[in-house]
């Protein structure tokens, strides 16, 4: 008894020692307010984070968290380039569903932004890199640098992010025109349509949506690199679209908006009326919210401190949305330091909210004087090193305990492929398809031909793809005996089957598919007739013209087949007889312009791009920093006997005097709004410098407008490269009075 007692009171002196190491941060949320039948909570808060901008899960369903702190700390963005950031994960030791526990996974990364289980391992993106590394009992091991040139330009806010992992087994994302897969080991890189700002995710279909700073939801109406065979092609019709005209958005109070100057912005009340910075929309897809939010769009609106829920419609050949309400938003605070920044589906079903949780959210490079005076009367600059991770449930979830992935065998995760939580669907494809489970490729077939459930039918489809298991006879099956959008599918797949050998039975299949008269097999089926058409273009021609002709108006149709056409687009436009049957129709108009920029070799940007273009107020922002903040200061205060101030002044807003300036320099005395300031040196112009192009100065003036004026302008190289030719008497610097009559 003795001795029993002893080992209790050791047990519970550990418990407790334990217990007392947990780390759970209280938040209040009295400042939150959430769409009836939800609640929301904190399940992660600083000190166990700091400037979180990305998650993902691991296959026990663990949070991991990409941290960005070295982000915005101050006015003028100090110490972006310090290796600050990390990658840590959360752990919830005493299983209430709170974080207690940060784990560093890995550290001293400079802005990481992205990141996605896959593969067993993790990829992550540190620009301007893009790393994958497996795991050993969660530490890195075995770093491969998947791509070296993933995010060279641009800033934080225009660097690609979001490793979105698709249906079809690739990985997309946002601001950036390339999508990834690791196939036998080796990874590969191809080009996709350009897509948003910051944050990507797709439907229960595959289509992407995404989104850029003033337009709340963008999207493809077609599955992606579908229409885009044609490299001489840019479908605008299908891909790319703005998905909703209202941009309107509903904050609670005034907050601080850097475009707040302009008209428009604002209300009479001074709250935000658009979109100013939407980022990170979500399609979700969890399950376990009532079935009317099932695929509904929710958006980040950090700068509002909101999160928006829109509804989407499809119809076949194009996608809609519209706001679930006016006048009101899912969620919304009064506490300017929410900034909802990234929305992921989660294991259990819930909506998880990646809350940066900073008073200054936008990139110096952008930050125009009101903001930097509404910033500094709130203080806003001083909220840092915070950061949350909120967690969104319907009062009535009865979610399951989350599978560890990493124990399930091939039937365990084919089961889960049927599964109500798409994210449960999208992870349960991908271990079959990592993991190598050929010993389940029957079971899965079974589920592709026989499942109630169109979803699990297209996720199984794409597991057979990635472990090489489909044949021609199999998709023509699916195609036949399925709804049209698993059938669709089948199409997509079938383009890699197409062969002499198969020409009479996709002949019958097609003419079968087109008997079916669905807008969706139309667009398919036409886009991938280009391959078939190269084999014998005699026989499928008519198709082709059957489609065509059933839909001659249709954008999206003539998009589908022109996209698909590559191999024999000038053959068909070389023939009278379908050019005449199809006069002023879409199709045609659309193929002419093809074949006239296939001539000229102009290409579809997206094949010639090989990294994203830096914006030009960031490029300015570098040289400013660079060349003239040494003497007018990073804030552009001047400083005393050295130079004068920029901010606000009258020889900043005058974009020509201003490159006058920059280009010839300038000697004093010089007037900056009403004060004399007389400075003895002289600033020397640029033009000595052959290196400093006509762009590199047009990128100084845009960052210096926006920075130091509220009327950012821009001035063309053009018009820079003619004021070179503008001298002084003096062939040197001008004076304040020669610029003045300049003016005149």
């Amino acid at each position: 008894m003795r001795i029993s007692f002893l080992f209790l009171l050791i047990i519970s002196s550990l418990l407790f020692s334990c217990q007392s190491k947990f780390n759970e941060t209280i938040v209040a949320l009295d400042s939150y307010k959430i769409e009836d039948g939800f609640n929301l909570e904190v399940i992660a808060a600083e000190p166990l984070l700091k400037a979180p901008v990305a998650i993902d899960f691991d296959a026990k369903g663990r949070v991991w968290v990409a941290q960005m702190p070295g982000y915005m700390n101050d006015l003028q963005g100090s110490g972006e380039e310090d290796p600050s950031g990390s990658i840590v994960i959360l752990e919830d030791l005493d299983n209430d569903g709170i974080a207690d526990h940060s784990k560093v996974f890995m550290d001293s990364l400079v802005m990481p932004r992205a990141l996605a289980h896959v593969y067993g391992g993790l990829l992550y993106a540190e620009p301007p890199y893009l790393w994958f590394v497996d795991i050993k009992d969660d530490k890195p091991v075995n770093k491969v640098m998947v791509d070296s040139m993933y995010a060279v330009e641009g800033n934080p806010e225009h660097q690609p992010n979001g490793l979105e992992l698709n249906i079809d087994n690739w990985i997309y994302n946002a601001k950036s025109n390339f999508r990834y897969r690791r196939k036998a080991g080796k990874w590969e890189k191809e080009p996709t349509t350009f897509r948003g700002q910051w944050g990507i995710t797709h439907d229960n279909f595959g289509r992407l949506y995404y989104n850029d700073n003033s337009r709340i939801l963008l999207g493809d109406y077609a599955l992606p690199n579908t229409f885009i065979n044609n490299k001489f092609f840019t479908p605008k019709s299908s891909l790319d679209k703005l998905l909703t005209n209202d941009q309107r958005v509903y904050p609670v109070f005034a907050g601080s908006v850097n475009r707040g100057y302009a008209k428009g912005v604002l209300n009479a009340d001074s709250i935000l009326v658009n979109a100013t910075a939407a980022c990170s929309p979500l399609v979700y897809r969890g399950g376990e919210f009532t079935e009317s939010y099932d695929e509904n769009v929710f958006i980040c609106i950090p700068e509002g401190n909101l999160v928006k829920r829109a509804l989407l419609t499809f119809t076949g050949d194009s996608v809609f949305a519209k706001q679930a309400w006016q006048e009101k938003e899912f969620i919304t605070s009064t506490d300017e330091g929410f900034r909802p920044v990234s929305l992921k589906n989660g294991p259990e079903g819930s909506m998880y909210i990646v809350d940066m949780h900073r008073g200054m959210i936008g990139h110096h490079a952008y930050m125009s004087p009101y903001l930097r005076d509404k910033a500094k009367a709130k203080e806003l600059d001083t909220i840092t090193n915070f950061g949350r991770i909120l967690k969104v449930a319907h009062e009535n979830s009865t979610a399951d305990k989350i599978p560890d992935f990493n124990t399930l065998n091939g039937s365990e995760l084919v089961k889960l492929l049927s599964n109500e939580n798409g994210w449960i669907r999208d992870r349960a494809q991908h271990f079959l398809i990592s993991k190598e489970a050929n010993d389940a490729i029957d079971e899965v077939k079974d589920v592709a031909l026989n499942s109630e459930n169109q979803w699990s039918q297209i996720h199984a489809l794409y597991v057979l793809e990635g472990l090489n298991a489909l044949t021609f006879d199999f998709l023509t099956t699916i195609i036949d005996k399925s709804n049209s959008q698993v059938a669709s599918h089948g199409l997509v797949l079938l383009k890699e089957f197409a062969s002499t050998a198969h020409i009479e039975k996709a002949l019958v299949l097609f003419n079968n598919v087109i008997k079916r008269n669905e807008i969706e097999l139309d667009l398919y089926l036409g886009n991938g007739l280009g391959t078939w058409m190269n084999l014998d273009e005699s026989k499928f021609t008519p198709i082709m013209m059957k489609i065509l002709a059933r839909k001659p108006d249709n954008n999206t149709l003539a998009d589908a087949v022109i996209g698909g056409l590559s191999a024999v687009d000038t053959e068909v436009y070389n023939n009278s007889v379908i050019m005449d049957s199809l006069k002023h129709t879409p199709f045609v108009n659309k193929l002419a312009r093809t074949i006239s920029d296939k001539n000229a070799g102009k290409m579809n940007a997206i094949f010639t791009k090989e990294k994203t273009t830096e914006d030009t107020r960031t490029s300015g922002a570098k040289m400013f920093f660079q060349i003239c903040a040494s003497c007018h200061g990073a804030g552009g205060k001047g400083i005393e006997g050295l130079a004068p101030p920029l901010m606000n002044s009258e020889h900043v807003k005058n974009t020509e005097r201003l490159a006058l300036i920059i280009l010839h320099g300038l000697e004093g005395p010089v007037h900056v709004n009403g004060e004399l300031y007389n400075i003895n040196l002289a600033m020397p112009g640029l033009i000595r410098n052959e290196s400093i192009t006509d762009k590199d100065i047009a990128n100084i003036i845009s960052y210096v407008t926006n920075a130091f004026s509220d009327k950012p302008k821009r001035l063309s190289t053009t018009r820079i490269q003619e004021l070179r030719n503008v001298k002084s008497s003096s062939g040197m610097e001008f004076t304040e009075k020669e610029l003045q009559a300049l003016d005149k």
